[in-house]
């Protein structure tokens, strides 16, 4: 007894050993956290591919007559620009320009999105179709040719497989393109069964309904049972043939306007085709209610915030409760498997947005703390510059990946550190949230049934140095414990009686976590464990 009275009043605790408290206290049961981790779903880090700008073909040569009129083939170093409107075809000249990328050559380059540590491999879409972008699809179940094989695509998720990685592919079942066989029979026979899978009449101008009213995007009435059959319900529907191939997941393009009630039919049928495969949706919109219909959504709600945060246009303060209301409103196991997503084919570059470098790297490190899955456009890495539609498509920039391999300070460098800061922090990847009082400071917390794993994350936005105290709301993180910043290993504050007071420079973004002083943890966590339930 004397000796527990003495450790209650020393100032600073008693240290022990890493290895004295795993000897001491029992492991924490299977909880909801080990639950969540082993769901390849949440917290995974997406690498978001354009196979035709991917990597440059290993066989172009051989390929040059996939690339005739209308379509037009450009050097690996030019840039796309918009084009006209391509009369005969229907279609705007700059989506009939290629500039070559495979299968075969993104096969080639798999070792870069490995070194940088994601988790999932997204590609827009690799259906048959005669665009560059393929959104457009002449058949949903055939590979482009452009691209390759189904060989080769097999052999691209056989090398992802070897790597412990995942592969989730777009799914464009809203609409197909017009030169689809299954719309050309039912365009040109009234008498077609196809013909109710889309809708026709005078009232549309060019006698069919489509896509934005673009006559190259004719819609699908996806509420046909038999389209449904055919897209996702039956053992050899789309959604089937894919998943069944080795396909972890789909990204449903336009989610939002397939409504609540197909999503969720599609869902449920992906589930039974391939149990604990991933469904998630684009939706330009307010998360909650989509996630009910879906696994999970393209958070852009989210990584819009943080953007008007990098850019002044959100307070601290904003960004705090609009963090609050989500979590509330959409629930954290959805959001953990909802991809952030900052930049993509479909709006300006990172670079572009926030092309100061402490702004934008200030917003990444935001992204791969909050909950969620990070979203990486390819290039982005390497802080590629692009703006609209279709210059934010350009070719990858491997000479840039080259020059800052390893290079102090470059943003390929930032970038995997973020990776990594994220994949070695279990309250990163799968932990509950919880945004934290603060005043000029964004601040919050990621919590797990250990309390040696929280993370506090605090971030300054503003031009000046701010020091303020900072509400923890944290009752298992003890006074006089030390938390250290993980992006500089220089910044330390301590836990004085549930509060912190960090000074955070402009700008900036720091992650602290519990550190060992003298190699030994404080002795007081020896018999802290919550119920694994959450705080």
């Amino acid at each position: 007894m004397a000796r527990f009275a003495q450790v209650r009043t020393m100032f600073i605790p008693t240290l022990i050993s890493l290895s004295m408290l795993s000897s001491e206290i029992p492991a924490p049961p299977a909880s909801v956290y080990a639950k969540r981790l082993s769901d390849w779903r949440n917290g995974a880090v997406v690498y978001h591919v354009f196979v035709d700008r991917f990597a440059p073909a290993l066989n172009l040569d051989s390929k040059r007559e996939m690339y005739a009129s209308p379509r037009k083939l450009k050097r690996w170093d030019e840039l796309p620009t918009p084009g006209t409107l391509n009369v005969q075809a229907g279609m705007w000249s700059h989506e009939l320009e290629f500039w070559g990328g495979d299968l075969p050559s993104l096969r080639s380059k798999l070792g870069h999105i490995v070194e940088l540590g994601a988790d999932v491999l997204y590609l827009n879409p690799i259906q048959e179709a005669i665009s560059n972008h393929k959104y457009d699809a002449t058949d949903w179940k055939k590979i482009d040719p452009a691209y390759g094989s189904e060989a080769d695509f097999k052999g691209l998720i056989s090398d992802l497989k070897g790597h412990g990685k995942r592969l989730v592919i777009d799914g464009v079942f809203n609409h197909v393109g017009r030169r689809n066989v299954i719309f050309q029979q039912a365009l040109k026979d009234e008498k077609s069964p196809y013909r109710d899978w889309f809708v026709f009449g005078k009232e549309y101008p060019n006698g069919y309904r489509g896509w934005a009213g673009v006559a190259n995007l004719p819609e699908v009435r996806l509420e046909n049972p038999q389209v449904q059959d055919y897209v996702w319900n039956r053992s050899d529907s789309v959604v089937a043939h894919f998943l069944n191939m080795g396909v972890d997941g789909w990204r449903l393009d336009v989610a939002s306007e397939l409504g609540f009630d197909l999503t969720a039919k599609l869902t449920k049928a992906a589930h039974k085709h391939k149990p604990g495969s991933l469904v998630t949706g684009e939706a330009w919109t307010y998360p909650s209610k989509w996630t009910g219909s879906m696994d999970a959504l393209m958070n852009i709600y989210l990584g819009q915030l943080l953007l008007m945060f990098g850019k002044g246009e959100l307070t601290s303060r904003q960004l705090g409760s609009g963090m609050t209301e989500m979590v509330q409103d959409v629930g954290l196991e959805p959001l953990l498997k909802s991809w952030i997503v900052l930049s993509n084919h479909d709006m300006p570059r990172l670079a572009n947005v926030l092309p100061q470098d402490d702004l934008r790297r200030m917003v990444t490190a935001l992204q791969f703390t909050l909950p969620g899955s990070p979203q990486v456009y390819y290039g982005d890495e390497v802080a590629m510059f692009g703006g609209g539609d279709p210059s934010n498509r350009a070719p990858m920039r491997w000479d840039l990946v080259q020059s800052q391999s390893g290079a102090a300070g470059s943003e390929l460098t930032w970038t995997k550190s973020l990776i990594k800061l994220n994949h070695d922090s279990r309250a990163l990847k799968v932990g509950d949230y919880r945004t934290l009082v603060s005043d000029h400071l964004f601040a919050f917390k990621r919590s797990t049934d250990n309390p040696l794993e929280t993370v506090v994350v605090v971030a300054n936005p503003t031009a000046t140095p701010i020091t303020e105290t900072v509400l923890l709301a944290e009752p298992t993180l003890l006074g006089y414990t030390l938390l250290q910043d993980q992006l500089t290993m220089k910044s330390q504050v301590r836990v004085i009686s549930g509060t912190i007071r960090p000074t955070v420079p402009p700008r900036t973004v720091q992650v602290y976590k519990v550190m060992k002083e003298g190699g030994q943890y404080p002795a007081q966590y020896k018999r802290i464990r919550t119920d694994g339930g959450g705080h």
